[in-house]
Parts: structure tokens; C-alpha cells; sequence
């Protein structure tokens, strides 16, 4: 199962062939690998074309314009590190472009940490990289059942994932999150209070598919409201997690403000519900980032909730329309009247209640179905 190719690769190296390719996402996703996978199949980070910031011969030399020569696709990982990253690539694409092409990699939204002027407008396109889900395990021979019951329990991430054991998957969320707090937040960010912001990303679990309580959160912490909002910003820019916003309509009295917040990292949720949600939440998210990176559709992950305290989980937008609502339940529980009210006066035009069971019928403007379901017919990436 490690060998899976992942499903970004056929387009990367279809825009390889006439701009740069940025690959962004969580740390640990396996933006390495697959990067690595483009020079061949068993390329390793000893390969010469894959150059990484951290590496402390790697510097000097492209800061003096040097690449690692008859090499006709150079990886460069961690770069954005560096202030003025954004203008040495600039550099070396514009140079070398006729000979090589160019890959770089981060585990940070290269799209913020270009700050400034972009000097590489039309030069390169952006792809996020999820953690797997349903589809591509299923894809190469899992059982639907089986993957889902193996990424609820460890998650999307590979090493986790094909590890398939709790004590290491414990190990590698405390060791994986210390990179984050302490080595990227240092490299990326001026943030004197790394132990608050290692407090807030402790209670966020905890958070996941509530309103999301800013004034709680800094009670919590004892700073003020910007300060959290600030930090919260700073965990979405390295894929920690993400907010989504409510969906309104003109026939609903729709909260506006109230964000709800996930996880990329799902199995640090710990209660069945929540984490089912999340996951479902990435699912979406892939979805949604997978039809903006490849086909250029302007996509919006949100959420129904009314004042009258109605809730649907997920809305997704295409172009600024509904395409479809989607309500999360862990078993299979008779189909949710807050989707019924909801689709009587939305013009979404299609919900889904999935679960994990089997059940699956159609109850008036609801189709209630199994998660694994789901997925495979709407051909989630």
C-alpha cells in the first residue's frame, strides 16, 4: 500500500512541461515522495537534483545560482524558508527553464509566504496535497470497508497509515507537532509565545465541528481576541487545520459568522462523531482543492446553521453555486429534518446524509447512504 501513486502525479507532470510545479501541504504528507517519484520510481533525498533548504550545503549554492548539473528536474524543498525565496526561484526558472524544470516543495501555503509583490505570476501552478483517503486506497485493491475503518483509526498519513499501530501513531503526532511549533513557527513566523501557541493547538481537538468560540479560546489562553485570530491564521498557513464559514440564503435566518474549524489530522480527534466529521471535512476539502489545483473551478467548503440552532455540516460551491449539502451521522439514523427544512428553502440541489453502516435509500429530498458510497459515486479524489 506505500507505493501508491498518488493522485496528483499525472498533472504535475503535464504542467512540468510548461511552468513550475508548486507542491504545498501538511508536513509528513509525502510531498517528498512524491516529488522524488518524478525523478523515478526509487529515487531517494541523496538523489543531486533534490535539494533541501535545511540542508546546509544546499544555500550557498543556489543563492550563487548553481543546480546540480544534467539534471533536467530539480526539487527544491523547504525553499520558502529562505526571505527572498520567491525571487531566487524567479532567478533560476527564467535562466534554466529551456533545460530543466522546476519542483518546489513546503510544508507551509507557498501561496502565503510569497508576502510582497509575486514575481512569479503565470510562471508556475499550485497543487495542495491531502492525506489519502477512500478512493485512492480503494483504487489499489483495499477493501472499502477496511480503508475506512483503517483511516478513521490512524488517519490519512502515510506513515501512520501503512504503520498501522497505535503506540506509533501516538509517537509520530507528538514528534510531528513539535516540527511544526517548534522548528517551522520558528523559521516562518515571529511568535515570541510558542508555548501558547503549543496550549491552543492542544484544545483544538476538542473544537472540531462546533462554532468555533474565539472569546473561549482566549479566555483560555489569556490574550486577546486578535492574538488568537493571528495564531489561528498562522496554524491554517502550515496546514494544521481549517475554518469553514456558513452557507447563507434569503429564506433563512443563517448565522454569519460563526466558523467551525477541522483538522488535517483527523485521528488527533479523539470522540466517533467529531472524528467522523473531520474526516468526511478533508474529504471535502480534497475535493474542493483538488478541483481548483487541476480543472480551475472556484471552489467553497461551508456549512448550513440558523439561528434556531438547524445544522447541516457541509455545503460545497462551484462558481459561487451549490452543488451539493452533505450531513455526517455514525450510524444509520433516520434522515435529519434540519436537511429537509434546509432543502425547501436552498437552492442546493442535492443532500446527503452518509454514515457508517450499510442503509441506503432516499427519504423525500435526502439520499442517506453509506460513506464508502458516497464517495465512489461521487468519484471524490
Amino acid at each position: 500500500m506505500s507505493r501508491i501513486e498518488r493522485y496528483l502525479k499525472a498533472d504535475i507532470v503535464e504542467t512540468l512541461q510548461r511552468k513550475m510545479a508548486f507542491i504545498g501541504g501538511p508536513r509528513q504528507v509525502g510531498k517528498t515522495t512524491l516529488a522524488l517519484s518524478l525523478l523515478n520510481r526509487v529515487a531517494t533525498e541523496k538523489h543531486p537534483a533534490y535539494l533541501n533548504w535545511d540542508n546546509p550545503k544546499v544555500p550557498p549554492r543556489l543563492r550563487q545560482g548553481e543546480l546540480p548539473p544534467n539534471q533536467p528536474l530539480i526539487i527544491l524543498d523547504e525553499i520558502h524558508k529562505y526571505a527572498r525565496w520567491r525571487n531566487l526561484v524567479k532567478g533560476l526558472y527564467d535562466t534554466e527553464k529551456s533545460e530543466r524544470s522546476l519542483v518546489i516543495t513546503g510544508s507551509a501555503r507557498l501561496d502565503h509566504y510569497r508576502k510582497g509583490g509575486d514575481a512569479l505570476t503565470g510562471r508556475y501552478r499550485y497543487y495542495r496535497l491531502h492525506p489519502f483517503s477512500l478512493n485512492e486506497l480503494t483504487e489499489h485493491g483495499e477493501n472499502p470497508a477496511s480503508a475506512l475503518g483503517l483511516l478513521l483509526r490512524f488517519g490519512g498519513f502515510p506513515e501512520p497509515l501503512f504503520t498501522q499501530s497505535d503506540r506509533d501513531l501516538r509517537r509520530w503526532q507528538r514528534e510531528r507537532m513539535s516540527q511544526i511549533l517548534r522548528d517551522d513557527l520558528r523559521d516562518l513566523e515571529r511568535v515570541r509565545e510558542i508555548s501558547l501557541v503549543e496550549h491552543l493547538a492542544d484544545l483544538l481537538p476538542e473544537k472540531v465541528g462546533s462554532p468555533l468560540s474565539i472569546k473561549s479560546l482566549r479566555e483560555d489562553l489569556q490574550v486577546d481576541h486578535k492574538t488568537v485570530e493571528r495564531w489561528l491564521t498562522i496554524l491554517e498557513n502550515m496546514y494544521v487545520c481549517f475554518r469553514i464559514s456558513p452557507f447563507g440564503a434569503k429564506r433563512i435566518r443563517a448565522v454569519k459568522k460563526e466558523q467551525k474549524l477541522y483538522l488535517w489530522d483527523w485521528s488527533m480527534v479523539q470522540g466517533p462523531g467529531p472524528r467522523f466529521e473531520n474526516l468526511a471535512a478533508c474529504q471535502l476539502l480534497k475535493y474542493c482543492h483538488w478541483q481548483e489545483d487541476v480543472h480551475g473551478h472556484r471552489m467553497e467548503l461551508r456549512y448550513i446553521r440558523d439561528t434556531d440552532k438547524r445544522e447541516v455540516d457541509f455545503v460545497v460551491l462551484q462558481d459561487r453555486k451549490p452543488l451539493f449539502a452533505v450531513e455526517c451521522k455514525t450510524g444509520e439514523k433516520a434522515a435529519s429534518t434540519a436537511a429537509r427544512y434546509f432543502s425547501e428553502r436552498t437552492d442546493i440541489p442535492h443532500f446527503y446524509q452518509v454514515h457508517l453502516g450499510q442503509a441506503h435509500y432516499q427519504s423525500r429530498n435526502t439520499t442517506v447512504l453509506p460513506f464508502t458510497t458516497f464517495c465512489q459515486e461521487l468519484g471524490l479524489p
